[in-house]
């Protein structure tokens, strides 16, 4: 696979996960603008989340079924249609009705990822992988700056009519420059669906992999979750907006994640993984140093805050290498029990994280951190040094 074709790929990671973000920073502005509440402009954001995680269980899957071009290109253009939508929409409700359209069709970062898995060679996958998730951190980081600024200049319709003409754009190049597929299965779409959670139940390289990101993520989020309560609460008495300019010092990881991936291809990625549980443990004692306040506390969650984006990318890169070799026929279903695990996780950490907050404050949040670390760091102990000898291991003059 060319250079190109992973530039192009990557930037369809970046507008694809972008698509998810950029709502959260103009949904005051709708709320202005429609004349709404701001907790009732708020559903557009819930709606898109609700229709990425639906997309990713109910359309990924069919990435196994259907040529890769087509399916692509098919679901830019009914995202540029949902996006047009809701541009040139009224009123709320037809809004968010666009939203969770936008949310359903915008997977194509969960996509992109098999994909890419099946046109590079075994020893290049991590670092395109590293690449891919790079250019999904940029848009992640990116979406809430690009919207806030157009929506501030143009209106909070601005956003959404410039995201449909890129991915309108974005759908066009696709259809010239993707090489053509082969599905690698022909099961009706039910099976499909099916298969997910079948391989979750024989697959144990993908359970454990789930397991990893799950916890990880869980306390990625609970952490981001919780942060905005910390930097606007009396140890700090800041505004919200410090929350996004903290969230910049995570472009750092769209550097690193590419490197990452080649040590993935290097050493394998069990290594990977154990270095960055470990830094996940070492984050969370930083960072319980931020909840002291003043240039000292915030110097800590600065530091925290990277240490622990760069830890759950660079498993991410590693988890994703693991489960695409399981089964190369069935890529697309393995993503979605990856993924929906990743998310459900993230949806527990916040949830978690919040109430930890409530129960402890800062301090709490970190220790739930390094708790969900230390699950994930047993299990994969376990997994390195707990495997029994099968019988043909053992030597013959030991057995009796």
């Amino acid at each position: 696979m060319s250079r190109r074709l992973v530039l192009i790929l990557a930037v369809t990671c970046a507008v694809g996960v972008g698509n998810i973000y950029f709502p959260q920073a103009i949904s005051p502005l709708v709320a202005a603008g429609l004349r709404e509440s701001p907790d009732s402009a708020a559903l557009l954001v819930t709606a898109t989340q609700v229709g990425y995680t639906a997309g990713i269980f109910l359309l990924v899957p069919l990435g196994d079924r259907l040529p890769y071009r087509p399916f692509l290109v098919t679901l830019l253009a009914l995202t540029g249609a949902g996006l047009l939508a809701a541009g040139c929409a009224t009123a709320l409700p037809p809004l968010v009705a666009a939203s969770a359209l936008i949310g359903v069709t915008t997977v194509a970062a969960q996509i992109v990822a098999p994909l890419a898995a099946g046109l590079v060679a075994a020893d290049r996958r991590g670092a395109v992988m590293g690449t891919l998730l790079s250019g999904s951190i940029g848009g992640m980081l990116l979406a809430r700056t690009f919207s806030g600024t157009l929506g501030e200049w143009l209106g909070w319709r601005a956003p959404y009519l410039v995201a449909a003409v890129l991915v309108l754009l974005l759908a066009t190049v696709l259809a010239y420059t993707l090489p053509a597929t082969t599905p690698p299965s022909r099961q009706p779409y039910p099976a499909l669906l099916a298969e997910s959670l079948r391989l979750l139940r024989t697959e144990p390289d993908l359970r454990r992999s789930c397991l990893y990101q799950a916890t990880v993520f869980a306390g990625f989020s609970a952490v981001w979750t919780c942060l905005a309560l910390l930097l606007t609460g009396p140890a700090y008495g800041l505004g919200a907006q410090a929350v996004g300019m903290l969230a910049l010092v995570g472009a750092a990881t769209m550097l690193w994640t590419p490197f990452a991936g080649r040590l993935v291809d290097r050493g394998g990625p069990d290594r990977v993984n154990l270095v960055c549980m470990l830094g996940v443990l070492v984050s969370a004692a930083v960072l319980t140093a931020g909840a002291r306040g003043g240039v000292l506390g915030l110097t800590a969650l600065i530091l925290g805050t990277l240490l622990l984006d760069v830890a759950m990318q660079s498993g991410m890169v590693a988890n994703q290498a693991r489960v695409f070799a399981l089964r190369p026929d069935a890529r697309g279903r393995l993503n979605t029990a990856y993924m929906t695990c990743a998310y459900l996780g993230g949806s527990a950490g916040s949830w978690l994280g919040v109430r930890a907050y409530g129960q402890a404050g800062w301090r709490g949040v970190c220790a739930l951190v390094a708790l969900l670390a230390v699950l994930a760091l047993a299990r994969h102990l376990v997994a390195l040094y707990g495997r029994r000898p099968q019988l043909d291991e053992i030597p013959a003059t030991s057995r009796r």
